[in-house]
């Protein structure tokens, strides 16, 4: 089969591989779509060296083949990958936490992902599509996922207004998830003209990225308390100590963003406020239903605003292509896809 592999920064291309096959609890996925996600570009860009792995993580596909004790799917199934292989038996495991395992395992980082044409992955991992969602779309079952989780971590409620830091397709997405919390208004900083119009047709108030758009944000959240701020950006940038200072005295911040170096934060202003900082990664299986069964009812209801965020799809063989318009935002990109046709 074909898979993509990267050596080097601002390189990636397709290699003839073996095609997986199953082991016991395991299937084999015929992928149909994968996304590049943020986190992708900071290898792509050099920010850490490239997975040994076939990378991609943001996977739709159908069932090609099951292995030995697989019962309750069948080959045909369409399905979103949860890309989280873990133990199955320690304390985080047991209480909903895979994203904790201390065995924890992600499809595209440690072992080969969804940049092929197939995958192995458990089959507890499987999370089956409703008919009419398209691959593309489906494939957002992953990032959306992270943000419900965030959100939930947040703890917003019915009528908080929400600030998101940053307006990539987690920050646009974190909207979506904000809103279906309840969130009676949603802020949000984007960098990019295309990303602020994005972000208004979800219904967000967006804000410049800049000194000037961060006086202005400041200035509104003084007149308008803020109850929760979702950080996405990461990187090296200052906006820990941005949230810190939107946010009101005892509301909460989720920290989405890779950061790729220390950054500093105001601890005193963090005490005096009685701020709430939780990390949010990936999503989990803890309470009622896990943040991707959440995930796939948002896409439901919502899934025009969240196809709308795909702006660029190429097919497998154009992988360069891809994420060379993934990370430069003067293509207008904000979620590129890979569609993996059959026989590429």
């Amino acid at each position: 089969m074909k898979a993509a592999y990267s050596s080097a920064p601002r390189s990636i291309d397709l290699r003839d591989v073996a095609r997986p096959t199953p082991g016991a609890g395991d299937v084999i996925v015929r992928i149909r779509n994968c996304g590049v996600c943020g986190s992708d570009l900071h290898w792509y860009s050099g920010g850490w060296p490239p997975p040994s792995v076939c990378p991609g993580h943001e996977i739709s596909g159908e069932v090609a083949e099951v292995g030995a004790g697989v019962t309750g799917v069948k080959a045909g199934d369409r399905v979103a990958i949860e890309p989280l292989v873990v133990c199955g038996d320690c304390h985080a495991c047991r209480t909903g936490n895979r994203q904790l395992c201390r065995r924890l395992r992600i499809l595209g980082t440690m072992i080969d992902g969804g940049f092929a044409e197939y995958v192995r992955t458990p089959a507890s991992t499987l999370f089956a599509l409703p008919a009419r969602l398209d691959w593309a779309t489906a494939a957002m079952t992953e990032p959306l996922a992270v943000c419900v989780h965030a959100v939930r971590l947040a703890k917003v409620r019915l009528g908080d207004r929400v600030a998101v830091l940053g307006a990539g397709t987690i920050g646009l997405l974190s909207v979506v998830a904000a809103r279906a919390a309840g969130a009676a208004e949603v802020l949000i900083t984007a960098r990019h003209p295309h990303q602020r119009t994005r972000a208004e047709a979800l219904g967000a108030r967006a804000f410049a990225a800049t000194d000037d758009g961060t006086v202005e944000l400041s200035e509104y959240a003084g007149a308008h308390p803020i109850d929760a701020v979702i950080e996405t950006v990461g990187g090296a940038a200052d906006t820990l100590n941005d949230a810190v200072h939107l946010v009101r005295p005892g509301g909460a911040i989720a920290v989405l963003g890779v950061f790729t170096a220390p950054v500093s934060l105001n601890a005193l202003l963090v005490m005096m406020k009685e701020v709430r900082i939780v990390g949010s990664l990936t999503y989990s299986r803890a309470g009622h239903r896990a943040d991707f069964d959440a995930a796939l009812d948002l896409l439901a209801t919502q899934t025009q605003s969240v196809r709308q965020l795909i702006t660029h799809r190429f097919p497998l063989n154009r992988i360069a292509e891809a994420f060379a318009a993934a990370a430069d935002k003067r293509s207008g990109a904000i979620k590129v896809t890979i569609d993996v046709p059959p026989g590429s």
